[in-house]
């Protein structure tokens, strides 16, 4: 795979910061000859394309805020982004739209086309908060974003979000709780989402406090449906010792997944149990109930326009801000079956082996 050039490319092969090579791509700060003669080395070098991001805020902002999510189908942005709208309505700004489709090489052609509408700030759901030439871009030229739902782990980025990973973790203690010793995680693909990770982290970590082994992590698409998902579970479920449980690492692909575990001839709670994780209202209305972590979906795009105007208007230094998450137990999480858990020494019952 071809590696993406961004402008923290250029200033590691330029040696200097991304500030510097933004001033000598933009010339809106005197630099010396030598480390301009560097930078431009380096993009004809690296075959950089300059954004327009550095360019697009200098003229005068409109009352429209910038929004990045992945999905526009998800339940969890639509709340979010309702969040967002009433509360920038508040201050009488609106908002314009756009979504990546969970594709991280969208992330920043569609910034770009929302920088260039002069946005007066953005709010923006990335695939990795951590790292990410966009943002790197967006830090260098003072645009004022806050994201909404990534978890960023340095320091420096503005974010309104939950700990993904204590919540993950208090959910896997009430499975393992409810008797679950092999525990399937399915992951939305970490490359599309750095919370999708972080939940991981917190699943394995509440397996090693309560002496288990976690296992590797099943990555699905998000946006696949049932019958693709029940082809790839297919082989783990047949196992001589399959889960007696599957946690999510959202909701919408819980659903999916209990759908998969149908076509596969399996019942929900009664042989695997299931979570999710993001506390979609569909989740209350299915039945069983799917148990899930419950997240301030729609407070959390509120807030995180607060803390953006906070930035735009009174210069608030950008802090992560999390809230607060709940368990909702479910009807899709119920105790182990009896025959399908493991002995003491780990082993499969024998009740548990597949009929000949």
């Amino acid at each position: 795979m071809a590696r993406i050039v961004t402008i923290r490319t250029v200033a590691e092969r330029a040696g200097c910061s991304i500030a510097t090579v933004s001033r000598v791509i933009n010339r809106s700060a005197p630099t010396s000859a030598d480390v301009e003669a560097r930078v431009n080395a380096a993009i004809a070098e690296l075959g950089f394309r300059p954004s327009e991001i550095g360019r697009a805020l200098k003229t005068l902002r409109t009352r429209t805020l910038g929004v990045l999510i992945p999905s526009l189908t998800n339940p969890v942005f639509a709340a979010s982004v309702a969040g967002m709208q009433a509360a920038a309505r508040a201050r009488r700004h609106t908002l314009l739209l756009t979504a990546t489709d969970y594709d991280p090489g969208a992330e920043a052609e569609l910034v770009e086309t929302l920088v260039a509408q002069n946005v007066a700030g953005l709010v923006l759901t990335v695939a990795d908060a951590d790292r990410n030439g966009t943002l790197d871009l967006l830090d260098a030229e003072n645009i004022p974003y806050v994201l909404v739902h990534n978890e960023p782990q340095g320091e420096g980025r503005a974010a309104v979000c939950v700990d993904n990973a204590a919540a993950t973790f208090a959910l896997t203690e009430a499975m393992i709780a409810a008797g679950h010793r092999r525990i399937a995680y399915l992951a939305g693909r970490f490359a599309t989402s750095d919370r999708s990770r972080r939940r991981y982290e917190g699943h394995c970590a509440a397996m090693a406090a309560a002496g288990l082994a976690a296992s590797a992590p099943l990555e699905l698409d998000y946006l696949g449906e049932a019958p693709g998902h029940a082809e790839a579970l297919a082989g783990l479920f047949a196992s001589s010792a399959p889960p007696t449980a599957a946690l999510c690492s959202n909701d919408l692909l819980a659903l999916s997944v209990i759908g998969a575990l149908r076509d596969l001839g399996l019942k929900v709670p009664r042989d695997v149990s299931v979570a999710g994780f993001d506390g979609i209202a569909l989740g209350r209305a299915m039945s069983p109930t799917l148990a899930t972590v419950d997240t301030p979906t729609r407070p959390m795009g509120e807030r995180a326009v607060d803390m953006l105007f906070e930035m735009i208007e009174g210069g608030a230094a950008p802090r992560v801000e999390r809230l607060p998450f709940a368990i909702r137990p479910g009807g899709t999480l119920a105790a182990a079956p009896a025959d399908r858990r493991p002995r003491a020494d780990g082993a499969p019952s024998p009740s548990s082996a597949p009929t000949p």
